[in-house]
């Protein structure tokens, strides 16, 4: 499976967004660009789109910046995904041939649970991940 840049991009802005969030407030594209190593204007545009989808705020100014619209759990990698690459979730299959119609339902299908499964999975997820380090002794 091939995800876009873009959307991998989406995924780790909102992750560092998510653990910033909690700690100062609103984070600096300059911070967020350094962080997770994306293009500042590149990333101006992913975030464009992840504040017009409501998953976002954003200030200007000194004291602005950018920060999480909901808590990391109500943020669902479907609502991601929808947000920045609707296209990806697209199946184009044609129906032609003898075996046309049950190749299409075998990946309507796999698509269905796909987003099932992007619809399960929150932000919150990997953030935790992210968060807990191990420690050896």
């Amino acid at each position: 499976m091939k995800i876009s840049r873009k959307l991998e991009y989406a995924c780790r802005v909102l992750a560092q967004l998510g653990r910033k969030d909690s700690v100062s407030g609103l984070v600096h594209i300059e911070h967020l660009a350094q962080a997770e190593s994306i293009p500042s204007n590149y990333l101006v545009q992913i975030l464009n789109r992840l504040r017009l989808n409501g998953l976002i705020i954003s200030k200007r100014g000194q004291q602005g910046g950018y920060g999480l619209a909901k808590d990391p759990d109500q943020i669902s990698f479907y609502a991601i995904v929808m947000a920045v690459d609707p296209e990806s979730l697209k199946i184009s299959c044609e129906q032609k041939g003898e075996s046309g119609m049950k190749v299409s339902e075998v990946w309507d299908e796999l698509s269905r649970k796909w987003v099932d499964q992007l619809k399960a999975i929150s932000l919150e997820s990997i953030i935790s991940n992210i968060d807990s380090k191990m420690y050896y002794i």
